[in-house]
């Protein structure tokens, strides 16, 4: 595809948060051409109703919300549809998509774990299309830029995952830590949990409170262990614990590990930098600088800075990023970018 072309895009679950900011997004594309946003819940109305804050957008004005059917789809015109969907519902409207020739990024877990009986023990049932799982890419496009531009199913890779295997990949591809001493803390927005309806998630709740959830087995292991495991050459198993922060988005990710026969960041700072000296959406950060969700949240950035603790020999791995933006709806545009030949950054910094 060339850089002239405006191509037709879909978005299949977009009344939720990440299918908001894919809206805002797509919009704002000057490569893409919205045509069609689904949601079951707000068939028959037009994105501004359903999102006032995109009222006097033209398009966001007059396009309807539909009923989330693959016919509908296809009718439309699209050629590249963003499946904003649960996990398990994702992977139901792909198959068809994709057999009609649509390209499809997946933003759910459905395509990212490549052992169906893996996803079985984390999501807590059988995978519905298997036999799709070794045409997906997953999408994180700082390290699978060029499988991504030549792939037709993306992978979108979660919100924790991202702001865990972007810092930690270049040391594991160095083998500057011990693998078996790995443990991640990170600290999410509520909007990480989506839109439906959950008492945990109200304000009485979340308020003035921070508390873990999903310990000691968070789903998002099976895929950062996966990613970490295909790099090293070997499995490794990691400690995480996810926690809630009452903010609407966010996450601040600590990790935690033992260097090999390193005594300070040099040699950190030296694998981070060569790996993403080209990526526009990685800012690394100042050695002991810890990175802030304020700076990043409503962009497509993560940031991201290292210190050493001397007394215990353990490397301290940090990183921000938007949730919803890095960790879901930027992330999946800049996979659709990759795959239409456009520059990265477009209708993300350009």
């Amino acid at each position: 595809m060339s850089e002239s072309e405006s191509i037709k895009v879909a978005v299949l679950g977009a009344s939720g948060y990440s299918g908001y900011e894919l809206i805002r997004i797509l919009l704002n594309h000057k490569k893409s051409e919205l045509v069609c946003v689904t949601s079951r819940a707000e068939s028959g109305k037009s994105i501004s109703e359903v999102f006032p804050r995109l009222r006097g957008d033209a398009k966001a004005d007059v396009l309807i919300f539909e009923e989330p059917e693959s016919k509908n789809i296809i009718k439309s015109g699209a050629s590249f549809v963003f499946l904003a969907l649960p996990h398990g519902v994702s992977a139901e409207f792909a198959d068809p998509l994709l057999d009609a020739g649509l390209k499809v990024i997946d933003l759910s877990a459905d395509f990212r774990i490549k052992s169906p009986s893996i996803y079985e023990e984390f999501y807590g049932s059988a995978h519905p299309a298997p036999t799709r799982l070794k045409e997906a890419v997953y999408g994180l496009p700082e390290i699978r830029r060029n499988e991504i531009a030549k792939a037709s199913l993306i992978a979108s890779p979660g919100c924790y995952p991202t702001s865990i295997l972007l810092p930690l990949l270049p040391l594991i591809r160095n083998r500057l830590v011990d693998f078996s001493s790995i443990h991640v803390v990170s600290m999410s927005g509520t909007s990480g949990a989506g839109k439906s309806p959950n008492p945990e998630l109200l304000f009485a709740q979340c308020n003035e409170s921070v508390r873990a959830y999903s310990v000691p087995k968070h789903r998002h292991l099976s895929e950062i262990e996966q990613e970490l495991s295909l790099e090293a050459g070997e499995p490794i198993l990691i400690s995480f614990t996810p926690i809630l922060m009452p903010v609407n988005s966010g996450i601040a990710t600590i990790i935690h590990a033992t260097g090999k026969n390193i005594d300070n960041c040099e040699s950190v700072y030296d694998a981070l930098n060569s790996a993403y000296s080209d990526c526009p959406f990685i800012r690394i950060l100042e050695e002991g600088v810890p990175p802030d969700t304020k700076n990043v949240t409503g962009t497509n950035f993560i940031d991201i800075s290292c210190a050493f603790d001397k007394r215990t020999n353990r490397l301290i791995l940090m990183s921000a990023e938007d949730n919803l933006i890095k960790g879901a709806s930027g992330q999946a545009v800049q996979s659709f970018n990759l795959m239409c030949g456009f520059d990265e950054i477009t209708g993300l910094l350009s």
